[in-house]
């Protein structure tokens, strides 16, 4: 039987615990487990990093949402995209990247793994032409996504690119932590992996660190797993459970998310203080119409340049007060940021530094009509 978004988020891998019948996974806070003879270990679990009942919990979870074959849990989103990297490619590979991704995930690239031989070249993933033109035939192993991009809520054509790697020999991989899987299913138009730093939207709540791969191929999955105990950067049970926690009431807060983002945008776009407003969802959006085609709905992420430049910016997200001044994105509570000073100070200087004068938000599910209140004293 088929389940729709929500009853996957709330049954996938969470059937009641056979012994009491509790109805939430319990927390295996173990280290290890007693085996039943030398060689024997009870249901396969022998050492919690190589595996946990409460990790397995949410890495059944996530393939589900993700319409996906295998799901892997890992410490932060960092951690996940490392153990990609070195599963899938080695010295003298080459990687195309967004030339504006998460800095983190710039300075992995720029900062670690160029040091171990992976050469990595920035395009611009909402030009697929430019993305087939960066491509190193023999040499690229992967094409690296962000869709919605961050911070400029670049728009990639999921099933074009994923064409576009696969007669190039290059798995797609999406990193789609500004959609969330509510939002859009990359495996389904396409893709080979799926990227998540599930602090955020998965989560949901500001109250837990962890990342996550779901991979489309059964082998390439085992591959990973392999990679993930050897490398051992695992999501412990604790933050597991509370990932999954997250994980069941991630389609109603996406709706609100959407629903507040859509009122602020509203507002925004026209604003006498505001140069431009970057959201997928305006029609004048140059990715609307291919983000209207792959997306559910259009995001709780909002990016806008203020019209007074780079102080104006920075004040702008001094003066907020409901809106919290703070990195990261995708909890219940409104966020505001200067990415060029905060998450994207890693690109400065880089082909993928941002404009000075860019403003992100992270829009909660609050009372819309607070924040818009919150937004009209903070930019003055």
């Amino acid at each position: 039987m088929t389940h729709g978004f929500e009853t996957l988020a709330i049954h996938a891998g969470q059937d009641p615990e056979a012994r009491t019948g509790a109805v939430i996974p319990p927390i295996y806070q173990t280290s290890t487990y007693a085996q039943d003879a030398v060689g024997a270990p009870r249901l396969g679990y022998e050492y919690s990093r190589s595996g946990n009942p409460t990790r397995d919990a949410l890495q059944e979870c996530l393939a589900a949402l993700e319409a996906g074959q295998v799901g892997l849990a890992f410490a932060s989103g960092l951690a996940a995209e490392d153990t990609l990297l070195r599963t899938v490619c080695g010295p003298g590979d080459h990687v195309v990247i967004p030339d504006d991704a998460y800095g983190g995930t710039y300075r992995l690239f720029a900062k670690v793994a160029e040091r171990w031989g992976l050469a990595y070249t920035p395009a611009k993933v909402s030009d697929t032409d430019a993305v087939r033109a960066a491509i190193r035939p023999g040499v690229t192993k992967v094409v690296w996504v962000e869709t919605p991009t961050n911070p400029l809520l670049g728009i990639a054509d999921l099933a074009a690119l994923a064409a576009v790697a696969h007669d190039a020999g290059a798995l797609l991989v999406v990193d789609n932590t500004f959609a969330s899987p509510y939002l859009q299913q990359p495996i389904t138009l396409g893709a080979d992996v799926v990227v998540h730093s599930t602090t955020k939207y998965v989560g949901g709540h500001s109250d837990v660190v962890g990342g996550a791969l779901v991979t489309a191929d059964a082998d390439l999955g085992e591959r990973l797993r392999y990679h993930q105990n050897a490398m051992g950067a695992v999501n412990g049970p604790f933050d597991a459970w509370l990932t999954l926690r997250g994980i069941k009431t991630l389609g109603v807060r996406m709706d609100r998310h959407c629903d507040n983002a859509e009122r602020i945008v509203a507002y925004l776009d026209g604003h006498a203080k505001v140069g431009q407003v970057l959201y997928p969802g305006l029609p004048t959006h140059p990715g609307h119409e291919v983000a209207a085609k792959q997306m559910r709905r259009f995001g709780g992420m909002i990016s806008f340049r203020a019209a007074g430049g780079e102080e104006h910016a920075v004040e702008i997200c001094n003066r907020a007060r409901l809106f919290v001044l703070a990195e990261s994105l995708g909890g219940v509570e409104s966020l505001i940021e200067h990415p060029g000073r905060m998450t994207h100070a890693s690109a400065a200087g880089s082909p993928l530094e941002v404009p000075s004068d860019l403003v992100r938000l992270s829009v909660g599910i609050e009372t819309v009509e607070d924040l818009l209140a919150d937004l009209e004293q903070a930019l003055g």
